[in-house]
């Protein structure tokens, strides 16, 4: 499991997909979400830019998880 340091309170769903290089565009970054790809804290998360807070656990396409620090 990796982990993912956010500076501030939250990241975005979208800008932690890109920032992880999972995404490289917007556009991109839009379709693994709404295809409903993503998991957070074992329920699939579907707002595009959802905060993401310290403590959250992701998981992605490939059975990738982060927790977020």
């Amino acid at each position: 499991m990796e982990e993912f340091k956010i500076e501030g309170d939250y990241i975005e769903l979208m800008a932690l997909l890109k920032a992880l290089g999972i995404a490289e565009t917007g556009g991109h970054a839009k379709h693994i979400v709404d295809s409903g790809e993503v998991i957070r804290n074992s329920q699939v998360e579907s707002r595009r830019r959802a905060k993401l807070i310290a403590g959250d656990v992701i998981t992605l396409p490939d059975s990738i998880s982060i927790v977020l620090k």
